[in-house]
């Protein structure tokens, strides 16, 4: 079962009062099947949504609709469950702001959406039509409502910014698409829905993937310092070297000489760690500036060397 599934099914346990009932009846509705006066015909891939909204016509306006399920052509093999209400259903659609005066509304009207609770459950029943959410655990944060109207689509976005969540919507071949990319964001979308068990999954999958990107980008920082540390050694080695091919090492002060025949010894120390057994070993005490400088003495005159 996915993730998204998971969420949904979680969802569809929150029981409301009528008013936030309504909302979540509207939300799914809105952006299901299709309607006309003497009938609402819904459609969804998930017995435990059919069974939600089965519930929720019973509970809010007493009338049981009908469920056919049916079998999908394609290789899936799912079910398809059709949610059918007939008869004169023009005063429940007023009720849920699909209509008003008889014709259909883009847009619910304020009173759907008047308390944060009932937003909330707006957002939960378009989600539970049109929503989707990647898990955690694949590559990419994403949360998503596919949404056909445009005015729809717009409402939304309005509805989950309420609660700063930043959402955005693009533009589809067959729609619009109102998205959430920011992982924390996400989370806090999960907490307003009331999916709290899939909240804890989702932060801990969160956690655990913030942690190891932190892991592996100190990780990557080290490596970076201990190439540069081997690359600055190599350079140094090499310097040496050429004075000493060159019969020039004799030029070089006692202190200079002796940094160089340390840094031969231990050709793969860093400069803290030379300087730390340089003051150890000789007991003169020698710090990583003062190296850096005795080690600048030798590349000037490697320098010098090169060009006369």
């Amino acid at each position: 079962m996915s993730f998204a599934t998971n969420v949904k099914n979680e969802i569809t346990k929150f029981n409301g009062t009528k008013t936030e009932n309504i909302a979540l009846l509207s939300g799914f509705i809105r952006n299901n099947g299709s309607f006309t006066k003497n009938k609402i015909e819904l459609i969804t891939e998930n017995s435990t949504i059919a069974k939600k909204i089965y519930q929720l016509f019973k509970e809010v306006y007493q009338i049981s609709p009908q469920i056919i399920t049916q079998k999908t052509n394609n290789f899936s093999k799912k079910n398809i469950y059709k949610i059918k209400l007939e008869n004169n259903l023009s005063k429940i659609q007023e009720d849920l702001s699909l209509t008003k005066d008889g014709k259909k509304q883009d847009t619910p009207q304020e009173y759907i959406v008047a308390e944060e609770e009932e937003i909330r459950c707006y957002l939960m029943g378009a989600f539970l039509s049109k929503g989707s959410i990647n898990d955690p655990k694949t590559a990419r944060y994403h949360l998503e409502y596919l949404i056909e109207n445009k005015k729809e689509a717009e409402f939304i976005k309005k509805l989950l910014n309420k609660f700063d969540l930043n959402s955005k919507i693009l533009t589809r071949d067959k729609g619009y698409m109102v998205y959430i990319k920011e992982a924390e964001k996400i989370g806090d979308f999960l907490r307003i829905v009331y999916a709290s068990n899939a909240v804890m999954y989702y932060e801990d999958i969160r956690i655990y993937r913030d942690h190891k990107n932190m892991t592996n980008r100190l990780n990557n920082c080290e490596q970076a310092n201990m190439d540069k540390i081997i690359e600055t050694a190599t350079e140094q080695i090499k310097d040496i070297e050429y004075l000493i091919e060159q019969d020039a090492y004799e030029l070089l002060d006692e202190k200079t000489k002796e940094t160089a025949e340390y840094r031969l010894k231990y050709p793969e120390a860093s400069l803290q760690e030379l300087s730390e057994i340089i003051s150890y070993e000789t007991n003169s005490p020698i710090t990583k500036p003062g190296l850096n400088h005795r080690f600048r003495k030798i590349r000037e005159l490697v320098k010098r060397m090169k060009t006369n």
